[in-house]
């Protein structure tokens, strides 16, 4: 069974205006697709890398 983002928001006890619920079912719902998608994602060809260079982003 696939929860609302009103019926979660409800279960935790916050209200929402009624004019914002359209928005915040789209958003709901791609941060759910999102999801689904690193759940089967191959991790080994995600890796991502972060050097600092000392002194700024110029190299000599």
């Amino acid at each position: 069974m696939k929860l609302t983002i009103q019926e979660k928001l409800e279960d935790k006890g916050i209200t929402v205006k009624d004019g914002h619920l359209p928005l915040l079912q789209t958003r709901w719902d791609a941060i759910q697709a999102l999801k689904e998608k690193i759940d089967s994602a191959n991790l080994d060809d995600a890796d991502i890398s972060l050097r600092n260079t000392p002194g700024g982003d110029h190299i000599e």
